[in-house]
């Protein structure tokens, strides 16, 4: 049985917005051996909210250490919990990354303006291109999609010889891999990262910056170039989340017209 989420009667920025999709830990830096409650968070301004996604469709929460030690979290998530969606331990000081991955069996469908609006936001241009060529712009559509989360995390003090792989990909369709540790010392002056799908640098993808305690909007937006990168300025305080979408066309005789995979990275300084 698949989810559906009603964007239809959304406008357009409630639209675009409610598919945004994060793990936020109370605190991103944590002492050694401690552990800090985490939500699971969708939307931007007044669209945001708690995630009421089911922890079965959750097939991936892991964290991964030091030395790209990996341990199974899914024991520790409880979706729908009264103050929090679980939490998150670091076992010893360093650099941490959580990794979450859902199914595909969500699926939202929208009529063609708004269809057309929300593409032309995102920068989904395959499904443009495509709308475009078989005179498709006025038709409503529909896609099944999918959320991809990572969470960079810091342990104690930082340490250049205990990070977890942050600027390495880590098996996602779609994912943004930074390429510089965040949390380094010296600070590094901005944040360049690479956008990953399906295993191949992807070109055209706009990522957006977003600070968590003003959300309403992005602060800075980036079109990948031709080897699926971009650079933002690196935020020396705050809680910050990047996101990027993506989607294909799926074969005319399927349920749905496109799967389309949602990816962030959230990291902070407190």
């Amino acid at each position: 049985m698949r989810s559906w989420m009603a964007l239809s009667c959304f406008g357009l920025a409630g639209a675009v917005a409610a598919h945004d999709f994060w793990v936020e830990p109370r605190t991103f830096r944590v002492s050694p051996e401690a552990s800090t409650a985490f939500t699971l968070q969708v939307g931007h301004g007044p669209y945001r909210q708690r995630s009421p996604i089911p922890a079965s469709r959750i097939t991936r929460f892991q964290r991964i250490g030091p030395f790209a030690a990996t341990a199974d979290l899914s024991r520790s998530l409880h979706p729908g919990g009264g103050t929090d969606d679980g939490h998150l331990s670091l076992e010893g000081r360093g650099t941490y990354l959580i990794v979450l991955e859902t199914d595909h069996r969500a699926e939202s469908h929208l009529p063609s303006l708004r269809f057309n609006d929300y593409l032309t936001a995102e920068g989904l241009t395959p499904a443009l291109e495509r709308r475009r060529r078989e005179h498709r712009m006025d038709y409503d559509e529909t896609e099944v999609y999918s959320r991809r989360a990572k969470v960079i995390m810091q342990a104690g003090a930082f340490d250049a010889g205990a990070q977890a792989p942050v600027t390495e990909p880590v098996g996602l369709p779609l994912e943004i891999v930074p390429e510089v540790n965040p949390y380094a010392l010296p600070r590094p002056p901005a944040l360049p990262l690479r956008i990953v799908y399906r295993g191949k640098a992807l070109a055209g993808a706009t990522v957006k910056l977003t600070d968590l305690d003003h959300d309403e909007k992005p602060v800075e937006i980036h079109v990948t170039d031709g080897t699926g990168r971009a650079t933002f300025a690196l935020p020396v305080q705050g809680r910050w989340l990047l996101n990027v979408i993506w989607t294909r066309v799926l074969p005319a005789d399927g349920e749905a017209d496109y799967e389309t995979d949602f990816s962030s990275l959230s990291f902070g300084f407190s």
